[in-house]
């Protein structure tokens, strides 16, 4: 993957580490390789034989992050770690206990070392029924999902990474759908991960892709550049299709968003609803200047806007003269507020919920009514009405003009407080529908709710768009905020799968509805089913139209 791109370079090792191996060789990795133990699902953590459950030695705390020191054994928590390498000259590499990933106490970041990688996947084999003659699996799934960054060189046996393998599903991954594959962890990039996968397997997008709509050699020739983020999808699109079963790492794609997003350029984890606006903008930019055209209508029709793209309608009504202002705003997703009214006080905290915790629920339908519903503006939010010709008070309701293609729902689970000048999680749980109606928050509908049938021509009917939908994606989210882990639920052939970096399993529905959803993705049903036609997933014919449209939904709705 380095070979593709000259300007490419991985980062720069870590300095401490670099001086703990010159000073210790790999006695820590082999003393501490004795004490890694191997989960069921395949996943390597430390397990101190001494100790039943691990405590933090200034804190006494066994919650959170734990690592454990490579020179003297100490356990600190995440919030004393840097304690302990001052008070203690020298001891500035630890071991993250649960993940077995190297920990710089100083850099206060993940740092990788291939022959780190090498003793807990030596151990990962080892400990496979069989040990290193457990060859006859087929596919697999590599076991170092958070380790691995961007050094593609690690010279480790493509034969040994495939028998990591969950172990409690024997099928071949050859009878799942073509196109699921895991993606390596490049160091707390699961936010990356969760939303790439529900990008790839968004129908629009990957019909898109798949046709060669984005044909890289033609694109670099043309623009000059060597750095695009769209070939680079296209690239991740043709690996993810190719029925290879190894987990990916989209270490180039990753190199692509950090030179268009310099901001967020860091191994810090990032929020995965902020990657996926980013994203969608650098398509947007990318295609915009390829296409230089936009349709009559002045929608834009770069593959980002026609997949993603709706319109919202925001009419703010003046209470003493009842004259209403209606403006319109583009949108790519829909942020929903969760019905804090009914949490308990166990709900809104910066912890996980626990399995016989009693908490609120909240409905989407509930959080798309409070979308939608009426709101009365505050006495410092008098705008000026047209009609009387001076500030009043005013009440302001939003609601759908147009419907995407695809539906991004996002659900704020972060409450700021600005008394308190402190952010939290909401873990509120949210019930969700697989197939979801639309029609009542449309502009149409919710005009008539307020002013009945009087209106007989109203200016936007919607009758030629798809207002039903399927759920074919969900973004979750668990732990905490500082350090919380996203997973993907992918639904195909009415299947749930959930993707776990490079770990890819089976689940039953009820897995997904009980999680902690932070981004839900629809498409219009007819699309869905269209899909879901083709288990295969070949590539599309380059003659056809990827967004035709199909009996009762169009594209092209206005």
């Amino acid at each position: 993957m380095c070979a593709r791109n000259s300007l490419y370079t991985n980062p720069k090792p870590c300095k401490h580490l670099a001086d703990y191996k010159l000073r210790h060789g790999f006695n820590g990795y082999d003393s501490l390789q004795n004490c890694l133990k191997i989960t069921p699902n395949g996943r390597a953590r430390v397990d101190k034989h001494n100790t039943k459950i691990p405590r933090c030695n200034f804190c006494n705390g066994s919650q959170g992050r734990l690592y454990i020191c490579l020179i003297c054994s100490a356990i600190s928590c995440s919030s004393h770690i840097l304690l302990h390498t001052q008070s203690e000259k020298g001891h500035e590499v630890a071991v993250d206990m649960e993940r077995s990933e190297l920990y710089c106490c100083l850099c206060r970041d993940q740092v990788y070392d291939p022959d780190f990688d090498k003793v807990v996947v030596s151990k990962q084999v080892k400990d496979l029924p069989g040990g290193s003659k457990s060859n006859g699996f087929e596919g697999g799934c590599d076991g170092s999902s958070k380790r691995k960054r961007l050094d593609s060189g690690i010279g480790l046996d493509l034969k040994k990474s495939k028998l990591l393998i969950t172990m409690r599903d024997r099928r071949a991954k050859s009878c799942y759908p073509l196109g699921l594959r895991g993606l390596n962890n490049l160091g707390s990039t699961c936010f990356m991960n969760s939303v790439l996968q529900a990008l790839l397997h968004a129908p629009p997008l990957r019909n898109y892709f798949l046709s060669d709509r984005h044909n890289s050699f033609q694109c670099r020739k043309k623009s000059g550049e060597k750095v695009c983020l769209l070939c680079d999808i296209d690239a991740l699109y043709s690996a993810m299709f190719s029925g290879d079963r190894t987990p990916y790492s989209p270490a180039q794609f990753l190199y692509s968003w950090w030179q268009h997003s310099s901001n967020l350029a860091s191994y810090e984890e990032q929020d995965a609803h902020e990657f996926f606006i980013s994203v969608l903008d650098v398509i947007h930019e990318k295609e915009s200047k390829m296409l230089n055209s936009r349709k009559d209508d002045g929608y834009c029709q770069c593959i980002a806007h026609r997949a993603f793209s709706g319109l919202l309608r925001s009419d703010v009504t003046c209470i003493s003269c009842g004259f209403t202002s209606t403006t319109y705003d583009p949108c790519v997703d829909i942020s929903l507020n969760l019905d804090t009214s009914i949490l308990s006080p166990s709900d809104v905290a910066n912890k996980p919920i626990k399995p016989d915790e009693k908490t609120g629920v909240s409905t989407l339908s509930g959080c798309l009514n409070l979308f939608t519903g009426a709101e009365k503006l505050g006495s410092d939010q008098k705008l000026h009405c047209q009609n009387c010709q001076e500030l009043r008070d005013s009440s302001k309701q939003l609601s759908i003009r147009r419907l995407p293609l695809v539906l991004c729902l996002h659900i704020k689970r972060v409450e700021h407080s600005l008394v308190r000048k402190m952010s939290r999680k909401i873990n509120q749980y949210l019930q969700f529908p697989f197939s979801l109606d639309m029609t009542p928050y449309l502009s149409s509908s919710i005009t008539r709710n307020r002013f009945g049938n009087r209106i007989f021509a109203f200016e936007y009917e919607n009758s030629d768009s798809c207002a039903e939908y399927e759920i074919f994606s969900v973004i979750a989210h668990s732990g905490m905020l500082e350090s919380g882990h996203y997973v993907t639920y992918l639904r195909l052939k009415n299947q749930w799968y959930k993707c776990d970096d490079a770990w890819v399993s089976e689940v039953d529905e009820g897995i997904v509805r009980a999680s902690q959803c932070y981004m839900l993705f629809y498409v219009q049903k007819p699309l869905f089913y269209k899909a879901n036609e083709d288990t295969r997933c070949v590539r599309i014919s380059p003659r056809r139209d990827p967004f035709s449209s199909t009996a009762g939904c169009s594209s092209n709705a206005k």
